[in-house]
């Protein structure tokens, strides 16, 4: 298998890619590990972003696939006359993700799906549409809607090219621009989990959002939570409050959080913890009000690795009375 992820860069390399950011990024031990990670970047963007939380898991013993997603990361003059050949037909990704969850499958004995914004709309389809092959599920700000419900209503029938307003930011590699109807393939797949989330059981899933995230609806995200922990309990939510001011590109210092180790270490937290939802929340209040985490660690059964995470992740990011930020039904 690892003959495959060499033809993939191969692949890459005569292709002609923007810049090697956007190289997809293979972490691979020399034998298969007791889980292996997949995960799925943004739309425009590249396999860049989940580069940190890769190595941190690679460095925790797990193998970490981030493969670059069809139509992405290429070379070329692109602009409103030229626009990136970005697919327009969801079944693209979806035999995509599912063709890597086949090639994850020969690297760990367990297979995490994880993604942002689009890739977490990615990871939501693979928890909902094989629960029994996917352990986990980290959603990070999954774009479900747009915050501004106009929006939803103009990518449904705009066919222009837009310009990402942050196209010059720092950290970004990908593309400035898009067609409409690349986008509008998401927000009708974001649709489509969320009804399917209803009444059909998920694989465990971690939930991460940000108060100021201003890009994509928290109504929805904790909508599609409130859902998928009814059948799920094992799941989590978690939204980092707005004093942080950790918008929605939320995987890298390079991009827009400055508290990029609070993102891995929840990761991390989840990945090895069987925890449910309540046994997370009153876990969580109980550290918050100062009680001593070994005696939680003991109660719970945790392992000392899991609970010095989850302690570390609370004090670091709980204000002194806020709690909010555990509970999806604050909007």
């Amino acid at each position: 298998m690892i003959d495959i992820l060499e033809k993939v860069q191969q692949l890459e390399l005569e292709t002609g890619l923007r810049n090697t950011a956007c190289r997809s990024r293979f972490f691979v031990h020399p034998k298969t590990t007791a889980k292996v990670c997949l995960f799925l970047h943004g739309f425009t963007a590249g396999p860049y972003q989940f580069e940190p939380l890769g190595k941190a898991l690679f460095k925790q013993g797990y193998n970490v696939l981030v493969p670059l997603q069809p139509g992405h990361g290429l070379a070329g003059d692109w602009h409103s006359h030229n626009p990136p050949p970005l697919p327009t037909d969801i079944k693209t990704y979806l035999e995509f993700v599912l063709e890597w969850v086949k090639i994850a499958k020969t690297l760990g004995e367990k297979v995490v799906v994880g993604g942002l914004s689009s890739g977490g709309t990615l990871a939501a389809w693979l928890a909902l549409q094989s629960p029994q092959e996917i352990d986990r599920a980290l959603l990070f700000t999954p774009y479900l809607g747009n915050q501004n419900f106009l929006f939803d209503i103009l990518i449904k029938i705009l066919p222009i090219y837009f310009e990402w307003f942050n196209k010059d930011a720092s950290g970004n590699f990908g593309y400035k621009g898009f067609r409409v109807p690349a986008l509008r393939i998401f927000l009708e797949l974001g649709e489509q989990v969320l009804k399917q989330a209803q009444n059909h059981p998920s694989a465990p899933i971690l939930m991460v959002c940000s108060e100021s995230d201003r890009a994509v609806s928290r109504s929805k995200q904790q909508d599609f939570f409130k859902r998928v922990v009814k059948q799920q309990p094992k799941s989590w939510y978690y939204c980092f409050d707005d004093s942080l001011e950790i918008e929605h590109r939320m995987m890298t210092k390079l991009e827009d959080n400055d508290y990029e180790e609070l993102v891995i270490t929840l990761a991390k937290a989840f990945i090895g913890s069987d925890l449910t939802w309540k046994q997370f929340q009153d876990m969580a209040i109980r550290i918050v009000q100062g009680e001593a985490y070994e005696k939680i660690q003991q109660e719970l059964h945790l392992d000392a690795q899991t609970s010095q995470y989850l302690s570390a992740m609370m004090t670091q990011s709980f204000g002194c009375d806020n709690l909010k930020c555990i509970n999806p039904h604050h909007g």
